[in-house]
């Protein structure tokens, strides 16, 4: 896109684009976002904004090239790129590679009609790692197939995206049915759709559940769309979803060794109102502590949406084999277990963690490698 005419005013920069018209750029952005600004090999902005005047006056504008050209009446000149200019109009959010609009299901999701990616594939390829990567966070859920036999062979497909996150269950975690259990996860029951760890301040973003054996009878995983049951609640019950996205609640999960709580409510919304996170875990959310006229109604919301989440309306279900590995967004997608029989064989899952950041960031990083 090209500029085809500058307008200078004192406090401000009006540029004329070829195709999307007008733009109004505050002096005092534009010299915040001057190149000189920043520091040549952090990029990180070295200038004190309070060493310049509430607004810079602007005294001549030019176009040279690929740049504008800024002179101001203190005697600074900028060569700010059109480029950056394009990139950053105010009142429009810059382009973002990790900004992948979630596409919402419920029950017509299929295990057949998953996003499936080759173990392999994904190891050796920038551009299969970047589909997946793409697919998995549009969808929330994807299956990587083609797993080595062995307990780190999921851990290595999730340390190709970043950093692991680590949780007083370890870097690492098994999934086995094992004696003393200090998680319900550990252990045969029937496991209800719930997110893991909504008691932490943050909780874990993507989660990689490695399939090492499943001989078991029973134990099948079930999946569903946390965005897709908020904003079928907000459709049909507003008042429900005004209390679960507005009235936090304790979260907590001890042991022996860690007393992990925070208050925060069962929806997130991000700036613009959208649904951003689910936090849901009945088995951990602690002695709800709002007031007492608020209770009833509240309760009311609560259930609403727990039997919400039992709907086979909203469920897709399968069973993991060896070699297979379930990935999905935690803050997103709920999931759960059917109750298993460990006297009919062995059960088997390992698992980690990492952060929605660290994926993002890797999906910006591809995107600038891959394009």
């Amino acid at each position: 896109m090209k500029i085809s005419a500058l307008e200078v005013r004192p406090n401000a920069l009006l540029a004329t684009w070829s195709k999307s018209g007008r733009v109004t750029y505050p002096t005092l952005w534009l010299r915040d976002n001057c190149p000189s600004a920043f520091h040549p090999q952090t990029e990180e902005r070295v200038l004190d904004l309070l060493s310049l005047d509430d607004e810079p006056v602007l005294v001549d504008a030019e176009r040279a090239g690929d740049e504008v050209i800024l002179h101001f009446a203190d005697g600074h000149v900028s060569r700010v790129p059109t480029a950056l200019l394009s990139a950053h109009r105010p009142g429009r959010a810059a382009q973002d590679p990790a900004a992948i609009a979630p596409r919402i299901w419920r029950s017509e999701m299929t295990p057949a009609s998953l996003p499936r990616y080759g173990a392999a594939r994904i190891l050796d390829n920038d551009c299969a790692l970047r589909a997946w990567m793409q697919d998995t966070a549009e969808v929330g859920l994807s299956i990587v197939d083609g797993l080595d036999d062995r307990v780190d062979a999921g851990v290595e497909i999730a340390c190709k995206i970043g950093f692991l996150r680590e949780t007083n269950f370890g870097m690492t975690f098994e999934v086995v049915s094992k004696p003393d259990p200090n998680n319900l996860a550990y252990t045969a029951v029937t496991l209800p759709l719930h997110t893991d760890l909504p008691n932490q301040e943050v909780p874990p973003g993507f989660q990689f559940l490695h399939c090492i054996a499943n001989e078991a009878e029973g134990g099948g995983s079930l999946f569903a769309d946390g965005f897709a049951l908020a904003d079928d609640l907000r459709a049909k019950d507003p008042d429900a979803f005004r209390l679960l996205s507005e009235v936090a609640i304790p979260f907590r999960f001890h042991d022996r060794d860690a007393d992990i709580r925070t208050h925060a409510p069962v929806i997130t919304l991000d700036r613009h109102g959208k649904v951003c996170e689910i936090r849901w875990n009945a088995h951990i959310a602690a002695t709800f502590d709002m007031s007492a006229d608020l209770m009833p109604a509240y309760y009311r919301a609560y259930r609403t949406f727990m039997a919400m989440t039992r709907d086979p309306a909203y469920q897709i279900t399968f069973k993991l084999k060896a070699g297979e590995m379930i990935v999905f967004d935690n803050r997103r997608v709920l999931h759960g277990r059917e109750a298993f029989d460990p006297s009919t064989g062995f059960r088997h899952l390992h698992g980690c963690y990492v952060d929605r950041g660290e994926f993002n960031s890797r999906l910006r990083l591809l995107a600038n490698k891959t394009h």
